[in-house]
C-alpha cells in the first residue's frame, strides 16, 4: 500500500491567517492539557477493556516548580478501592467529584501521595470513604504554579500553590460553625499527631518502591488555631461492616497510628474567612520543619503564588514561538510545562535526603530522583540537556550516586537505557566524569547479576526467546520475557554503548557493543517481513498476527507492526533487511494505513493512524523515518496530522493520546511543533519535520540561540521546500547538534506540495550505524 502525498490544505483544510501572540509563554501554558483523553473513535483504537476509562496522558494539574519532588494537586481518583485508569493518577478530567487534596509526599504518581487534605463544610465520612464534594469546571482554574477550584457541594474554593519543597493551600469557607479539614493517610498508614492548636504532624509506613522522595515525615501548619480536634483511623483488618465498627474515631485524642491514620480539625469561619494549611517533608520533622521554615516562613499565598510563576516563566522564556494558531501555542508552551515533570528533585545541595539505602545524607549536589528511561529516555533528556545543562549534570550526577550506591545504573522497564543520556549529554558538550558513569554502564551490559535482564541468553544466542504460554491465551497476553522488544533494546543499548567506549579509548568494548549491537537482526523473520518471537530452539513463535499487540509475550506493549521500527540505531540497516528503499517505503506506507483492528485490547494502545500508536514509546520515533529513505515529506505530512489529530482534539481541548510518562509524550510535541526531533537521543542528530511556527527561538543552556524560520508557513504550507543553515543551503533532511550549538539560523521555506528533489537523495540520509 502505497501512501501517497497529500496536499496540506486537504490536511487541514482553507484555515486563517496565524495570528502571533503577546501573550507571556507562562500564561500560555494550561496545565490541565494532558489530563483528558481523546473522544473520537477513529483515533482511539480499540481501548479501554469494558468497564474501565480511557487513557488521558495521567498528567497533573497541581501546583509545582520544574523538576519538583513537591505538587500540591487536587485528587478525584479514589485510588484506595482501584486504579480505574491503570496508574495511581491523582486526576481525570472528566471525573465530576473532588475527594481531596495532596502537598508532596508521593512518588511518580500524585494520587499516592500523603497525606491527603480535604475542606467540608457539614458532615464528614472516614476515608477511604471519602466526602466527595462536586465542583463547578467552569471555575477550575490551572496555571504554572497554580491550582483552584470551586467545591459546590461544600460552598468552598479551593486554591493551591508551591515552592520547591512544600505546598501552601488556602481554603475559603463560607460562615459556618461546622467548617472540617480532614487530614488522612493512605491505606500502608502510619501515624499522626496533632501539636497544640496549630499543627499536625505525622510519619507515613515505608512502601517500598513508592515510597515518598521527599520523605515519609510531614509537617503540617494551619494558619487559625483548631476550636476542636479528633483523630480517625480505619479499624483493623479487612472488616467493611455497614459505617459501624469498621473504624476508630476519637475525639480530643491527639495521637493515633493505623491505615488511613487522620485528623479531622474544626473551625467556626465566618463568610469567605481563609484557612491556610502549609506542608512539607523530610527524612525527619526536623528536617521537614526546617523547609517550612527557609521556604514557607509566613502566609503570603500571593507572593509564593508569583514566584512560582516567576520561576516558570525563566524556564519558559527560554523558548519563543510565533504565528500559529493560539491553540497551538497554547498547546506548545502547555506541552512543554508537562516536559519539566521529571526527573524529581529531592534535595538541594546541602540539604538532607534518604538514598536509596535508607541512608540519611546531605546532599553534596542537587540530587535528583531516577529518570524513567524508557518513557523520558527516548526525546525529554534531549529537551534537558538542550535548555537546562545545568540541571542535566546535576542528574548525570544523581544517576551515577545511586549507582554507587545500588552497584549497578537505574534501568527502567526492559531496557537499559541510561547510556542515551550520557553519550547524548556528552555529545551536547555537558562537563562530566563520564568514564565514572561508563564503568556502571558496562557492568550493567555484562553482568548477567545486574539488571538486564536474560542477559546470560542475549550474551550467549544475541536474542532472548519467550515461551508460548499454555493454551495459546489470546493478545493482549501480560505473561513471557518481551524477547523481540527486549533484543531490541538491548541491541540499541548496545551501539549506544559502542560509541561511547570508542570515545573514551575503550577500543575493545567498543567492537564488543557494536557486534551486538546488530542482534535486531536475529529477531527479524523474513518469511513475514517483521520483527518477531523465538523459541529457546530457534523457532519462529506461532501462530504470529503482526497486528495484535501484547504486553509481554514477544513484544512490550506493542504489536509487531510497531514493534518492527525499533531500530533506530540503523535504519539503514532496517532498511537493507526490508529490502531497499522502496519495499521500506512501502511497508512504513502500510504501517500508517492499515486500520487498526486488533482481537485484543492494549490499554497503552491509544492515538492511532492506522497501525501507528502515538500514545506509547515503542514506535513514537516512526514518522521520521522516511528521512532515510528518501521521502521527507511524508514526514512532514503525518507530524502535522499527529500534532493537530492526536493532541487536544477531544471536547475539552486538553487530551493526550496516552499516557504521557512523565514527560515523553509532551516533549514528543514540543519537539516535532519546533520542528525537529532526536529519533535516536544517544546521538547528536535531529530529524527535521515541520514547524507549526513561523518562528521559534532557542535560547540553548550554553547561551547561544538557535532560530528557526519557516516562511511562508500556515495550516496549508506544511511541505518543506528548501532550507538554509547561517545563509547557506541545506539539503538534508537532518543536521547535527555542533551545526547549530554555537547559535545558527534554519529558514525553512514552506509550500503546499512536497518537493521530492529537497532530502531525498541517498547522500542526505542521516547516519546510521557504521554509516556515519
Amino acid at each position: 500500500m502505497i501512501l501517497p502525498w497529500i496536499p496540506m490544505a486537504a490536511l487541514f483544510g482553507a484555515g486563517g491567517a496565524l495570528a502571533q501572540s503577546s501573550v507571556a509563554p507562562v500564561d500560555q501554558a494550561n496545565p490541565l492539557v494532558g489530563t483528558a483523553p481523546l473522544d473520537r473513535p477513529d483515533l482511539i483504537g480499540n481501548a479501554p477493556p469494558a468497564g474501565e476509562p480511557l487513557y488521558s496522558g495521567i498528567t497533573s494539574p497541581g501546583a509545582r516548580l520544574p523538576h519538583s519532588a513537591v505538587e500540591a494537586a487536587p485528587v478525584n481518583l479514589n485510588v484506595a478501592l482501584s486504579y480505574p485508569s491503570g496508574v495511581a493518577t491523582p486526576y481525570y478530567y472528566t471525573n465530576p467529584t473532588m475527594i481531596g487534596f495532596t502537598g508532596g509526599g508521593g512518588p511518580t504518581y500524585g494520587a499516592r501521595a500523603q497525606p491527603m487534605v480535604m475542606p467540608v463544610v457539614g458532615d464528614w465520612t472516614v476515608p477511604p470513604a471519602y466526602s466527595e464534594a462536586y465542583y463547578d469546571k467552569a471555575r477550575e482554574t490551572a496555571a504554572p504554579g497554580y491550582y483552584s477550584v470551586f467545591l459546590d457541594s461544600f460552598r468552598t474554593k479551593v486554591e493551591l500553590t508551591a515552592t520547591q519543597a512544600t505546598a501552601l493551600m488556602r481554603f475559603t469557607f463560607p460562615a459556618t460553625e461546622r467548617a472540617h479539614v480532614i487530614l488522612n493517610l493512605p491505606g500502608e498508614g502510619g501515624s499522626v499527631e496533632i501539636v497544640g492548636d496549630h499543627v499536625v504532624r505525622g510519619i507515613a509506613e515505608p512502601n517500598g518502591d513508592i515510597d515518598a522522595r521527599d520523605g515519609r515525615y510531614f509537617v503540617a501548619e494551619f494558619s487559625k488555631p483548631f476550636k476542636s480536634f479528633g483523630t480517625f483511623r480505619k479499624a483493623p483488618g479487612d472488616r467493611r461492616g455497614y459505617g459501624i465498627g469498621d473504624k476508630d474515631v476519637l475525639p480530643a485524642v491527639r495521637a493515633l497510628s493505623g491505615s488511613f491514620a487522620g485528623t479531622y480539625l474544626d473551625f467556626t469561619t465566618r463568610a469567605s474567612e481563609t484557612v491556610l494549611v502549609k506542608i512539607a517533608h523530610g527524612p525527619s520533622y526536623a528536617a521537614a520543619e526546617q523547609r517550612l521554615r527557609g521556604e514557607s516562613p509566613g502566609w503570603d499565598f500571593e507572593g509564593m503564588r508569583a514566584r512560582a510563576r516567576a520561576e516558570w516563566a525563566a524556564l519558559l522564556d527560554r523558548v519563543q514561538v510565533s504565528g500559529g494558531s493560539a491553540k497551538q501555542r497554547m498547546l506548545f508552551y502547555s506541552t512543554l510545562f508537562q516536559s519539566f515533570a521529571s526527573p524529581r528533585l529531592v534535595a538541594r545541595k546541602g540539604e538532607s535526603f534518604t538514598d536509596t539505602k535508607g541512608q540519611t545524607r546531605t546532599a553534596s549536589h542537587d540530587r535528583y530522583g531516577p529518570v524513567p528511561f524508557w518513557d523520558t529516555g527516548r526525546n525529554q533528556i534531549v529537551l534537558l540537556e538542550l535548555l537546562e545543562p545545568a540541571v542535566t549534570a546535576n542528574v548525570l550526577q544523581s544517576e551515577l550516586d545511586m549507582a554507587q550506591e545500588q552497584g549497578f545504573m537505574n534501568t527502567s522497564f526492559h531496557g537499559d537505557n541510561a547510556v542515551f543520556l550520557y553519550a547524548g549529554a556528552m555529545k551536547r558538550g555537558i562537563p562530566f566524569d563520564y568514564r565514572a558513569a561508563y564503568a556502571f554502564l558496562r557492568k550493567n551490559a555484562t553482568d548477567p547479576t545486574g539488571p538486564r535482564g536474560y542477559l546470560a541468553e542475549y550474551a550467549r544466542n544475541g536474542w532472548i526467546s519467550d515461551e508460548i504460554p499454555r493454551g495459546n491465551p489470546s493478545p493482549p497476553y501480560a505473561g513471557g520475557k518481551a524477547g523481540t522488544a527486549t533484543t531490541l533494546e538491548y541491541a540499541w543499548d548496545d551501539a549506544a554503548l559502542a560509541d561511547f567506549a570508542a570515545r573514551l579509548g575503550h577500543g575493545d568494548d567498543a567492537r564488543l557493543f557494536a557486534e551486538r549491537a546488530a542482534n535486531y537482526r536475529n529477531v527479524f523473520d523474513r518469511s513475514t517481513g517483521f520483527m518477531r518471537g523465538r523459541t529457546a530452539d530457534g523457532r519462529w513463535i506461532a501462530p504470529f498476527d503482526p497486528r495484535e499487540p501484547y504486553y509481554n509475550f514477544m513484544m512490550k506493549e506493542a504489536s509487531g507492526w510497531s514493534t518492527l521500527w525499533l531500530v533506530p540505531q540503523d535504519v539503514a540497516g532496517l532498511i537493507d533487511l526490508l529490502g531497499g528503499r522502496a519495499a521500506f517505503n512501502a511497508k512504513l506506507d502500510a504501517f500508517f494505513a492499515t486500520p487498526y483492528h486488533p482481537t485484543g485490547i492494549c490499554r497503552d494502545c491509544t492515538g492511532v493512524i492506522g497501525q501507528y500508536v502515538q500514545g506509547n514509546q515503542p514506535d513514537q520515533q516512526a514518522p521520521y523515518l522516511y528521512a532515510w529513505s528518501g521521502q521527507p515529506w511524508k514526514t512532514q505530512a503525518l507530524v502535522r496530522r499527529i500534532l493537530r489529530d492526536l493532541y487536544g482534539s477531544d471536547a475539552s481541548g486538553y487530551g493526550y493520546p496516552g499516557m504521557d510518562d512523565q514527560g515523553a509524550t509532551s516533549s514528543w510535541y514540543a519537539l516535532s511543533a519546533l520542528g525537529f526531533y532526536p529519533v535516536d537521543p544517544s546521538s547528536d542528530v535531529y530529524i527535521l519535520g515541520s514547524p507549526l511556527f513561523d518562528r521559534a527561538v532557542l535560547k540553548m543552556g550554553n547561551g547561544k540561540t538557535l532560530d528557526i524560520v519557516a516562511r511562508n508557513n500556515s495550516a496549508q504550507n506544511g511541505y518543506i521546500q528548501s532550507a538554509t543553515l547561517n545563509g547557506k543551503p541545506w539539503s538534508k533532511p537532518w543536521f547535527r547538534h555542533g551545526d547549530v550549538a554555537n547559535g545558527a539560523t534554519f529558514v525553512l521555506t514552506m509550500g503546499p506540495n512536497p518537493n521530492p528533489a529537497w532530502g531525498s537523495a541517498v547522500g542526505d540520509a542521516p547516519p546510521s550505524m557504521g554509516r556515519p
